[in-house]
C-alpha cells in the first residue's frame, strides 16, 4: 500500500477455522524483495499449525541454509507477526497477555523534528520527546560541530525542559568526528546520540565509546536477530538498542533481544517508522518488556488512521494499547487497494566533490 512518501507491506494469514492474521515487512525501497520472500517462506508453512510458531519460526530461519540479511528477516519478521495475531485471536486474548501481561498501561512515543518551528507545533500536539537530525535534504553530511551545536540549541529553545531531544546521526560519521560532534553537545542532555558511526563495524563505535562522554549512545535499528545484537549489547558499546521489530526477525525474536538487553541493564527504544501492524506489535512488546524507554513513531497521515478500522489512539505523546484479542487492530483492505504500490526512489547523498556518502 502506497502511504504517500512510503510503501506500507502488509501480509495476511489465514487459518482452516477462519482465523487470519495480520503481519507487517515493510521496507524502505526493497518492499517487491520481501513480498517475493514471504511467497516463498509462505509456501513451506502451509498445512501447519499456526500456533507452533517457535517451531515455524526456527523452520523458516533454519531450513533455507541461507541465514538472516535484512530480506529475509523482514519476510520472517512479518509471518511471525501474523501468527501471534492468529494465536491472541483463537485465545481470545491480546499478545501482551501471551506475554505475560502489562507491566505498564500506556506507551511512550516519540516523532521526528525538523527544526524549531515545527518543534514548537509537535510540542503542541503533545508529545514529550522529539528526535533531530537524520535529514539528507538538510545536508547534515556538512554539518560541522559549531553547526549542530546551533542546531540542536534552535530546537531545545523552543522546547523547554519538558519535552526531551535526541539527535539521529544515521551512522554516517567516522569515529573521530562522531566523538567530536557528541562532545560538541554532550553538555545540552539529549535523551541519545543515535547511531555515531556506521553499522558494519562495532570496532568503529567502540572508539567512540572509550570517551565516555555523558550522553547516552543507542544504537542497532540496522542489525538483526539475537545474534546479530549480541556483541553489541555482550561488550556494552550502547546504553539503548533500537531492534525494528520487523527487521530483526518479529515478535519471537525481538522478546529475546530485549531479555539479552536486560542483563547488561541496557534500555530499548525500538525502531518503528512504521505502519500500523508493525506499530501494534511493537506496543504490545513495549507494555511487556521491563526495560523499555520509549518507541519511536513517524506521523504518516492520514493513511494511519484510514488504513485502520478502529485506529490506535495516541494522547499526550502516550500510545494506548489495544486491548481486543490479537494485535488488537483489523485494516481496512478497500482503502489498501485505492493507494496500490508506487516505485520510490530514495534521495542519496553526495559531498561537495560529488563523492558518495552514506545515509
Amino acid at each position: 500500500m502506497n502511504a504517500e512518501n512510503k510503501n506500507w507491506l502488509f501480509v495476511k494469514i489465514y487459518t482452516d477455522r477462519g482465523i487470519y492474521g495480520w503481519g507487517e515487512g515493510s521496507l524502505e525501497g526493497q518492499e517487491k524483495a520481501v513480498e517475493q520472500a514471504i511467497q516463498i517462506f509462505g509456501e513451506r508453512i502451509i498445512g501447519e499449525d499456526p500456533r507452533r510458531i517457535e517451531r515455524l519460526w526456527q523452520v523458516l530461519y533454519r531450513h533455507g541454509f541461507w541465514r538472516g540479511g535484512i530480506i529475509l528477516n523482514s519476510a520472517l519478521g512479518a509471518i511471525d507477526i501474523a501468527l501471534w495475531d492468529i494465536l491472541g485471536k483463537f485465545l481470545g486474548c491480546p499478545i501482551y497477555q501471551l506475554f505475560g501481561g502489562q507491566i505498564r498501561k500506556k506507551i511512550r512515543a516519540y516523532t521526528h523534528v525538523k527544526d524549531a518551528e515545527h518543534a514548537t507545533k509537535l510540542k503542541n500536539s503533545g508529545f514529550t520527546a522529539l528526535k533531530a537530525g537524520g535529514w539528507p535534504d538538510q545536508q547534515y553530511h556538512l554539518w560541522d560541530e559549531t553547526t549542530l551545536r546551533d542546531h540542536i540549541l534552535s530546537i531545545q529553545s523552543v522546547l523547554g525542559k519538558s519535552v526531551d531531544l535526541i539527535f539521529e546521526n544515521h551512522g554516517i560519521s567516522s569515529p573521530s568526528r562522531a566523538a567530536r560532534q557528541i562532545s560538541s553537545i554532550d553538555d545540552l542532555n539529549l535523551l541519545w546520540f543515535e547511531e555515531p558511526t556506521p553499522p558494519d563495524n562495532l570496532d568503529a563505535l567502540a572508539r567512540v565509546r572509550e570517551n565516555k562522554f555523558k550522553t547516552d549512545l543507542a544504537a542497532g535499528e540496522r542489525l538483526f536477530t539475537r545474534w546479530g545484537f549480541r556483541r553489541l549489547i555482550e561488550r556494552q558499546l550502547v546504553d539503548i538498542i533500537q531492534p525494528d521489530v520487523i527487521h530483526c526477525g518479529g515478535l519471537s525474536e525481538i522478546r529475546k533481544i530485549a531479555s539479552m538487553a536486560e542483563t547488561y541493564y541496557i534500555k530499548l527504544a525500538p525502531h518503528n517508522p512504521r505502519g500500523p501492524i508493525a506499530t501494534a506489535a511493537s506496543l504490545h512488546l513495549c507494555s511487556t518488556i521491563p526495560n523499555f524507554l520509549i518507541l519511536e513513531h513517524l506521523q504518516s497521515e492520514p493513511w494511519f488512521r484510514k488504513v485502520q478500522k478502529e485506529p490506535i489512539k495516541i494522547d499526550s505523546g502516550y500510545f494506548e494499547i489495544p486491548p481486543k484479542p490479537g494485535l488488537g487492530i483489523d485494516l481496512d483492505e478497500t482503502v489498501i487497494l485505492s493507494n496500490p504500490y508506487k516505485a520510490i526512489t530514495y534521495k542519496g547523498a553526495f559531498y561537495g566533490d560529488g563523492g558518495i556518502a552514506d545515509v
